[in-house]
């Protein structure tokens, strides 16, 4: 029997206000760079405790595992936003002034609509980790010799993904009061892949300034002692 993810948190959306799904102009400022926003969380406890491999559990397992999770976790957040990334407010797959393209399984290179290489991403990842011959489920099944090269793709789709929700549509995600959901799900992937070098810092270091802020600590907010007398 295969391993089961367990442990995860749950996306509730509310609505402070309809956005208005027009993407904003470029600005020098990044507002998901803002204390009052990045200390936003709906856990308090240090994630990588969620990612470091339990004893007697198999590498693979768990990588499969947890990748399929965050292959979940981000589509659903996306489709928070996604009736506002069309290719109008995103002609291009941006974040960061970079641009990414698509290459299918034949290599060919391909500049696409943001949305279009969300869809893309998603219907790739869906297809692989429902492959049994990629990601085995049954007892018995060996998992292919190359399959961490398989995650780290994933894991590289997936941060694309996640660096445009918050360069594009970050606004949008605030409005709906789910920037601390977002900020929970950046921050456990992070320390996922750090945990297994699953991508090249060089990949990742366009959002730098985000990691450094999500993954340092926070403050221990000081407790009120009342002394009885």
């Amino acid at each position: 029997m295969r391993f089961k993810r367990i442990g995860s948190y749950s996306l509730n959306r509310k609505s402070k206000g309809k956005p208005n799904g027009k993407k904003p102009p470029t600005e020098e400022k990044k507002q998901y760079l803002e204390p009052d926003y990045t200390k936003v969380r709906v856990v308090d406890f240090d994630l990588k405790e969620l990612v470091v491999l339990p004893p007697e559990i198999d590498l693979n397992e768990w990588l499969a595992s947890n990748t399929t999770t965050f292959f979940n976790l981000i589509n659903l957040q996306y489709s928070t936003v996604s009736e506002f990334c069309t290719g109008d407010t995103c002609p291009v797959m941006s974040a960061c002034n970079t641009t990414y393209y698509w290459y299918d399984e034949k290599g060919k290179k391909t500049k696409c609509t943001a949305p279009q290489y969300v869809d893309f991403v998603m219907s790739s990842v869906q297809k692989l980790v429902t492959d049994e011959d990629n990601f085995p489920t049954k007892y018995g099944k060996e998992f292919p010799n190359a399959f961490d090269s398989l995650v780290k793709k994933i894991c590289r789709y997936l941060f694309h993904v996640l660096s445009h929700i918050y360069w594009g549509h970050y606004k949008e995600t605030v409005a709906m009061d789910l920037h601390g959901h977002l900020n929970t799900l950046y921050t456990h992937f992070i320390v996922f892949i750090r945990e297994f070098n699953l991508m090249d810092p060089k990949e990742t270091s366009i959002m730098d300034d985000l990691t450094e802020a999500l993954c340092t600590p926070l403050p221990q907010t000081p407790q009120n002692h009342v002394t009885e007398r």
